[in-house]
């Protein structure tokens, strides 16, 4: 069973093609291949392509098993290896994710630089989801851990919390992530992104991901601080996201949709031994 792994300013993914390798994407095979102790490692699996007509799909996969609705820097890393294994030769692609449909452009030929329309953005409670009456959650009080918040909720394709503080760390990701995480409030769960504003183009955040935890970078959660800064009034409409892992440039349009461009690298590629499969 072979696989291919890449990372994206350090939050690293697994792609699994169902052309070379015969894989059921169950939870318990995910979380043994996913685990860095007893498997290969990685924030998630990338499932395709998924191929119907000219439709090119994918799957992403935390390493928890549980099924993610849209990832940035997954579908930037899954790029790259659909150029490597030459199912596109086009600059300009279209993929199909359970969080809605992407379009990706090449900015370099070997695919180490890529720039991606996320789709629209929404604030409505009922699409991202968050509970309680309809409305955009917009500069919300909120408590978590007994610590009072202002939080800002969107969707990207799948779900975000943003919450702006003076000071962020991996240390207060750490203490509200879980508790955000699995909240009452968000019946499927959410991403974290706490959110430390350096000026109108420029703003650090610290992520908790949804089935994954802490994380070095994120695409979409790039793009959801990006948004949420922004409709706070705080940002311009193209700002620079500097995480632990990296920096990404994301640009907002006004027709609401979101683009992010970052890079891409390769690590390994190879084959899961006969005895770990069986054990799968």
């Amino acid at each position: 069973m072979k696989f291919y792994k890449y990372h994206a300013l350090g939050n690293d993914y697994i792609v699994i093609d169902p052309k070379t390798s015969a894989f059921k994407p169950t939870p318990r095979a995910i979380e043994r291949i996913c685990h860095r102790n007893f498997g290969v490692g990685s924030d998630g699996i990338l499932y395709g392509p998924l191929i119907s007509g000219k439709a090119i799909g994918l799957r992403i996969f935390n390493p928890d098993g549980s099924e993610a609705e849209k990832s940035g820097n997954g579908i930037r890393i899954f790029s790259r290896y659909l150029l490597e294994a030459g199912y596109v030769r086009e600059r300009r692609f279209k993929l199909h994710t359970l969080g809605g449909e992407v379009q990706v452009e090449l900015l370099e030929p070997d695919g180490r630089l890529l720039k991606v329309d996320m789709g629209e953005v929404t604030f409505d409670s009922d699409r991202i989801p968050v509970g309680g009456t309809r409305r955009e959650v917009i500069d919300e009080a909120v408590q978590f851990n007994a610590l009072t918040c202002r939080m800002t909720c969107v969707s990207v394709g799948n779900p975000h919390c943003v919450i702006p503080m003076d000071s962020i760390s991996k240390e207060s990701a750490l203490a509200l992530g879980p508790t955000v995480e699995n909240h009452p409030l968000f019946p499927n769960r959410i991403n974290l992104q706490l959110l430390r504003v350096i000026d109108r183009k420029n703003i650090q955040i610290e992520i908790w991901e949804r089935g994954a935890g802490y994380t070095l970078a994120s695409g979409s959660s790039s793009c959801a601080a990006a948004c949420a800064a922004h409709k706070l009034g705080i940002v311009d409409s193209s700002v620079s996201v500097h995480m632990p892992g990296g920096t990404l440039e994301i640009e907002i349009r006004p027709d609401g949709h979101v683009y992010q461009q970052g890079s891409v690298s390769s690590v390994a590629a190879g084959d899961l031994s006969e005895e770990f499969v069986r054990s799968l």
